[in-house]
């Protein structure tokens, strides 16, 4: 038997850590001159962005940021965001993006929770500026002023402006790539099963991969041009910023996403691929033809966060788009698994092509593992559509655990595999599919909305005597929350008057869209029947079980 033990030693210089930043160095230097963003009368190319990236991560370091150093972002899709994909990790820090929809509490809890050093805050969160200032004194703060957001001066809060950080910038060379590829290289807050969110650490190797993994599943050329209509503070945009960097693509930059301005960037820049929640897809099909009018290159999306709608995927094929369903959650890094698309399928109609793309599918290449198990004996289940278990997944695309949640993360990793919660079944050509959802997770617009973190809210009110908050299908954003309350003896409430009691305690995403009073169907054991609600729900807003 060979001896293949050569002698030599494991060392940086043979072996380096595996990091997303590896593919922009790379970039920057093969394709200096190629573009890389473009956001109204910004053009720049991969050379500009991989110099201002570099003055980032320098100007960080200079203000003490260092390996797991946290550095919040809390900034729509412009292009300081993408710079800071790049620019926080080159400092060895830990990139937070912050969801733009949450409240000050919410921004504050994160903050305060993931020990943020340093706040980079586009200039339309201002408002949020004076709570966070007053919570966390000594973050340094940084004013991001895009040029097509609003224009004021440098807030009494901020301590200098983003420009201004990347010009005190001294040594270029002092940024750094990860000693390891199980560093940290971002934080990624989601709402989870409780009302407090949790803090789920990517590293390096998971971000790369998943990167590469994107172009993989979605055959991407070199050079495609991607619109930003999916949230960078969502599963850092689901690794795409590293991917298009990986392909020397090019960032099309959106600060909102409208059907206008959607369409004029596609057409204009030529924009080949884009991914977004079901709301999006669907106001781009639902848009006027004149909007869609000229666009005569194929143009390609994903989807997530709902089985897409058949009238949408109609629409889209009709002007040339190409919609390929994914699935995955924040632990694994956003899309973890695809459907992916047979030759036979196109011999199908449309209604029966939808029926096959609505499957969550088979695992994406460089994920380890999928399966649908029985989480009480981990047993696979039966490729008969009927069997029901847990989708579990285990490999390079799952998370590094929740931060400061020891408990939590051993309970997710039960058995040496990520528990999703998602209850599913296998068909016959061993694929997955959805059919329940064993967290009280609703997925609104592609955002999260903790059921638990919405009763808690309710519960403070002193009308209220018992609540539940189930999900019912929406036509416009896939789910809404609908409230179940029972009120105290005596107490009187209005359905305005909750709502306008939680639209001033959580953010305006996640208020109820409708409220019941009755008392709540319990088990003998006193347990809240939430099956027998959603029934209830459905039936109050007119669908049909």
């Amino acid at each position: 038997m060979a001896d293949f033990d050569t002698g030599l030693e494991r060392c940086q210089a043979n072996f380096s850590a595996l990091s997303p930043i590896e593919f922009f160095v790379r970039t920057s230097e093969v394709y200096p001159h190629k573009l890389a963003i473009v956001h109204g009368s910004i053009r720049r190319s991969w050379g500009e962005t991989y110099d201002r990236c570099r003055r980032l991560a320098v100007a960080l370091r200079q203000f003490g940021v260092k390996r797991n150093t946290t550095v919040a972002v809390l900034c729509p899709n412009t292009p300081e965001m993408v710079e800071c994909h790049f620019g926080v990790p080159m400092s060895g820090g830990v990139l937070n993006t912050l969801n733009i929809r949450l409240d000050a509490e919410g921004l504050i809890f994160c903050l305060k929770h993931g020990e943020a050093k340093v706040l980079i805050i586009d200039s339309e969160f201002l408002h949020h500026l004076p709570a966070i200032r007053d919570a966390l004194p000594a973050l340094l703060v940084v004013q991001a002023n895009d040029i097509l957001g609003p224009q004021v001066p440098l807030s009494e809060d901020a301590d200098m402006d983003y420009e201004s950080l990347l010009k005190s910038a001294k040594n270029m060379h002092n940024w750094q790539l990860p000693d390891d590829e199980w560093d940290a290289i971002a934080l990624n807050y989601t709402s989870g099963t409780t009302g407090d969110p949790k803090g789920v650490v990517y590293h390096h190797r998971g971000a790369a991969l998943n990167a590469l993994s994107n172009i993989i599943e979605w055959n991407m050329p070199r050079y495609p041009v991607y619109l930003w209509t999916l949230p960078m503070f969502h599963c850092n945009g689901w690794c795409f910023p590293w991917t298009i960097a990986a392909r020397a693509g090019v960032n099309v930059c959106l600060r909102k996403v409208d059907a206008a301005t959607c369409f004029d960037l596609i057409r204009r820049e030529k924009v080949g691929y884009y991914c977004a929640a079901p709301i999006v897809h669907k106001t781009l099909a639902e848009a006027p033809d004149e909007m869609k009018a000229g666009i005569t290159h194929k143009v390609k999306g994903e989807i997530s966060g709902a089985a897409p709608p058949v009238a949408v995927l109609e629409a889209m094929e009709k002007i040339g788009f190409e919609i390929t369903h994914v699935y995955g959650l924040t632990e694994v890094y956003g899309p973890s698994s695809v459907c992916v698309e047979r030759e036979e399928w196109k011999d199908l109609t449309l209604e029966e092509r939808a029926a096959k793309k609505s499957r969550q599918g088979v695992r994406n290449m460089l994920q380890n593992a999928m399966m649908v198990l029985n989480p009480s004996t981990m047993d696979i289940v039966e490729n008969d559509a009927k069997d029901m278990g847990e989708i579990m997944f285990r490999g390079n695309l799952v998370m590094k655990g929740y931060l400061k949640n020891p408990e939590a993360t051993q309970e997710a990793f039960s058995h040496g595999w990520f528990h999703t919660g998602d209850l599913a079944v296998l068909d016959e050509e061993g694929f997955a599919q959805i059919r329940d959802r064993s967290k009280d997770i609703i997925i609104s617009g592609g955002e999260n909305i903790s059921s638990v973190e919405l009763e808690d809210v309710l519960y403070k009110h002193p009308n209220v005597l018992a609540c539940a908050i189930v999900a019912v299908p929406d036509e416009k954003w896939g789910e809404v929350p609908v409230a179940f309350i029972e009120l105290k003896q005596g107490a009187t409430w209005t359905e305005a008057e909750v709502i306008e009691y939680c639209r001033a305690n959580m953010a305006r995403f996640k208020v109820p869209k409708k409220v019941i009073f009755q008392e709540l169907p319990k088990t003998a054991t006193s347990k809240v029947q939430k099956y027998e609600l959603r029934k209830r729900a459905k039936e109050a807003v007119g669908i049909k079980s």
